[in-house]
């Protein structure tokens, strides 16, 4: 599992979180009657620690930035996913719900000390640019980033629509080079769909917004109205590092009619929350197919783990992430707020994926497929270096690197999404060998059907 600290994103964040209001007081907050009697001796410590600071720091430092440093302490030293959000930082979970703010689109964690490309956002200026998941990111606009926090270097790459800033991308396999990105307002689109053949829809999901579900439901609609019955969906959560939880509850809730979708545990009873589905279900019946990779996390692994267990759908790809926490924004005053980890959550049969992940029912990797339209000549002895002469004397045959240079051309290469065609494929298949065979939606986690 790749290994991140502080996951952070320069587009959006990457937790699951509880929609809460970022005003007034959470319920998940604890009573005063109930909090800890606090350590003395640990208290005193801090006192005289924070008194030392204050008197001996070679520069003068006021008590207000002394404080907010020691809560951000406090708060780092938990977990990668709880934060002491204030000012900027506020601001960007604040626009993570909305999905539009200025930058290049681009979700980053940090890893052996470098910032780490998650994954670009789809259409947005990082992904037009070539920017890839696993580049990392060692400078921003010649300043280095080997000791930067994640969220400083999201920071540096947001800034105003129409400005330049260039990163200095190392690539495995590549000498480092800078890639020059000119910001955009991203305006994120949580559904987007389109039909691949007659009757076979796609449907990717880019992050979970607080209207995500009823988006989707909107979208599958308007593909059944308008392309008539559909025959099978792929649903497509690559790359999607999560959201807002009630919204990856609405989505499975689209394709199953019954039975249990996520629930959490916490320390506080107000962190004990159960999602289930309702009749109302837009795709009960169509055959599916989910895509995750690496780059799927907490409220996508939610989706797939639950359509996984019902038995619902064939998930496809490779691992997923592995963030089975759930975050809750806690208002300090208008202006900030802590982001703390309240719970875990577990798919329906139960299963926690924290620092698991979601195994695929089907493993397919990424991977280029290219056709050539004519037969050209093999690679022979004749083009191996220092290859012996014929002993006949006849003069060798070499290949004609010229023409099979010529063949691999924009033109006749076939470039696909092998994931997708794979995807497509296994719902013909359920459509060729089971007809009118209605997947197994009863909740039951024994009985999964096999596509």
């Amino acid at each position: 599992m790749i290994q991140l600290r502080n996951r952070i994103t320069g587009a959006l964040s990457i937790c699951l979180l509880i929609a809460l209001p970022l005003s007034g007081q959470s319920q998940s907050q604890p009573q005063q009657s109930e909090l800890l009697p606090l350590p003395l001796d640990e208290v005193r410590m801090f006192t005289e620690a924070l008194d030392r600071i204050r008197m001996a720091y070679v520069e003068e430092i006021d008590d207000k930035t002394l404080l907010e440093n020691a809560i951000k302490g406090m708060l780092s030293g938990l977990d990668p996913h709880s934060a002491y959000l204030a000012g900027r930082e506020f601001d960007v979970m604040q626009e993570t719900t909305t999905g539009e703010f200025g930058g290049l689109g681009i979700e980053v964690g940090r890893e052996n000390g470098y910032i780490k490309v998650i994954s670009p956002i789809d259409d947005t200026p990082a992904d037009r640019a070539g920017i890839q998941a696993g580049d990392l990111i060692i400078q921003i606009d010649s300043k280095l980033l080997r000791e930067l926090l994640p969220e400083e270097a999201a920071n540096m790459m947001r800034g105003e629509p129409g400005t330049e800033v260039t990163v200095t991308i190392a690539r495995e396999g590549m000498e480092p080079f800078e890639v020059t990105v000119v910001r955009e307002v991203i305006a994120i689109a949580s559904v987007r769909s389109r039909m691949l053949e007659p009757g076979y829809a796609y449907v990717r999901l880019a992050q979970f917004r607080v209207n995500t579900g009823e988006e989707l439901e909107t979208e599958l609609l308007e593909l059944s109205e308008e392309h008539g019955e559909l025959k099978g969906i792929v649903l497509d959560l690559r790359n999607n590092p999560g959201g807002v939880l009630q919204a990856s509850a609405k989505v499975v809730d689209a394709f199953i009619e019954q039975g249990r979708i996520v629930y959490t545990k916490g320390r506080l009873e107000g962190n004990d929350l159960e999602f289930s589905a309702n009749l109302a279900t837009v795709a009960p019946d169509v055959p599916l197919v989910v895509l995750i990779n690496n780059g799927s996390a907490s409220a996508s692994e939610i989706v797939a783990g639950a359509l996984q267990d019902h038995g619902r759908a064939v998930v496809m790809g490779t691992q997923s992430f592995g963030k089975g926490s759930v975050q809750t924004l806690l208002p300090l005053d208008g202006s900030r707020a802590i982001k703390l980890t309240t719970s875990l959550y577990y798919t329906p049969s139960g299963r926690s994926i924290q620092a698991q992940g979601i195994t695929p029912d089907i493993i397919v990797d990424d991977a280029f497929v290219t056709r050539r339209s004519r037969s050209i000549s093999e690679y022979t002895e004749a083009d191996l270096p220092g290859r012996l002469d014929n002993g006949n004397g006849e003069e060798a045959v070499e290949s004609d690197q010229e023409m099979a240079e010529a063949l691999i051309s924009a033109e006749e290469v076939l470039v696909t999404d092998y994931p997708l065609n794979e995807a497509l494929n296994v719902l013909k298949g359920v459509n060729a060998f089971k007809p009118g065979s209605r997947v197994n939606t009863s909740g039951s986690f024994s009985q999964r059907d096999d596509f």
